[in-house]
C-alpha cells in the first residue's frame, strides 16, 4: 500500500498488519474526538485486523505464517459452527435489486468485524476502569458514543449496479450490512439504545453470533 491509502490489512505469511497513514484520519481517527469515537472506529479496524489472524482462513496459518493446523479438532468443529452462524445471517441480505450476499464469501470480512468491535469494545471498557464516568455529549452517553464511531466509518453511497456487484463478488459485505449486521449481534449495543424484543436491531438470544 502506499501512504496515503485508506484502507488496513493483515499479511498471512508475515504475519502482520498494517496502517497506512491514509487512515488515520477521520472518520476512523479523529485527535479531537473522544475516547469513545476513536476506539469504536480505528479501534474496531485495529481489532478486525487481528481479527484476521483467526478467521475462517488465517486460523489456517501458524504463528511463523505457515500453511499448518495447529487449532485440536475439537476446537476447529467449534469455531467452523460459529462461522455458520455468521454465514447464515448475511446469507439472509441483499442487495437493493434482491441479490442475495454470499454469506460464505464474506465470512472472513463479518467475522473479523464482529470480533474486531467486541474486543475493541471491551479495550475500552478496561480503559475507563478506576475513571468517573464520561459526561454524555450531543445528548449520546460514551456507550451510544462508541458504536456511532463505528458506524460512521461504513457511511457510503452506491448506485445498484455497484451494490449488486459487490454482493456478487466482493469478500467485503455491502458497508450497511457491515455496521447493522454487526451491531445486532453485540448486547451491548442493544443495551446502550435500549433495544427491545421486535426491535429492527434486536435480534433473539438464541440467534446472536459469537465467535470470539
Amino acid at each position: 500500500m502506499t501512504p496515503p491509502e485508506v484502507n488496513a490489512y493483515f499479511h498471512t505469511y508475515n504475519v502482520e498488519i498494517v496502517f497506512p497513514a491514509g487512515i488515520l484520519q477521520p472518520p476512523f481517527f479523529n485527535p479531537k474526538a473522544d475516547d469513545a469515537i476513536n476506539y469504536g472506529a480505528i479501534g474496531a479496524v485495529i481489532g478486525h485486523e487481528f481479527t484476521h489472524g483467526f478467521d475462517d482462513n488465517g486460523s489456517q496459518f501458524d504463528a511463523r505464517g505457515n500453511l499448518r493446523m495447529w487449532w485440536t479438532p475439537e476446537d476447529r468443529k467449534k469455531f467452523e459452527e460459529r462461522a455458520a452462524c455468521i454465514i447464515n445471517q448475511f446469507s439472509g441480505f441483499k442487495a437493493v435489486d434482491g441479490t442475495p450476499i454470499k454469506g460464505a464469501l464474506v465470512a472472513g470480512e463479518a467475522i473479523a468485524d464482529l470480533g474486531g468491535l467486541n474486543v475493541s469494545y471491551a479495550a475500552y471498557m478496561k480503559s475507563l476502569e478506576g475513571k468517573s464516568r464520561p459526561v454524555d455529549i450531543d445528548g449520546f452517553t460514551h456507550e451510544q458514543r462508541f458504536f456511532l464511531g463505528f458506524a460512521q466509518v461504513w457511511a457510503s453511497l452506491y448506485t445498484p449496479e455497484a451494490e449488486r456487484l459487490q454482493a456478487l463478488s466482493d469478500e467485503h459485505p455491502i458497508t450497511r450490512y457491515r455496521a447493522n449486521g454487526t451491531l445486532a449481534n453485540m448486547p451491548a449495543f442493544a443495551a446502550a439504545f435500549g433495544c427491545r424484543q421486535g426491535d429492527p436491531m434486536m435480534r433473539q438470544t438464541s440467534d446472536l453470533c459469537q465467535i470470539w
